[in-house]
């Protein structure tokens, strides 16, 4: 299915900043905008969650599919 829809790769972009990446961004330390790294991360990924269906979804609807 992805051989034919590889714009669903997308939707794997959320899976990585929120598990994937979890381990490294694991820290109090250093702040950013005054929040702990941790929290800024999770904002950060809920924020680009939203781009990325977007461009899927885009892509899937320019090659006919949606």
């Amino acid at each position: 299915m992805l051989k034919k829809r590889p714009a669903l790769l997308w939707l794997l972009a959320p899976y990585a900043l929120y598990l994937g990446v979890l381990p490294l961004v694991d820290r109090v330390h250093p702040t950013v905008l005054g929040l702990p790294f941790l929290f800024f991360w999770l904002l950060l990924a809920t924020l680009l969650t939203p781009a990325a269906v977007y461009v899927a979804w885009r892509s899937d609807r320019k090659r006919g599919r949606a």
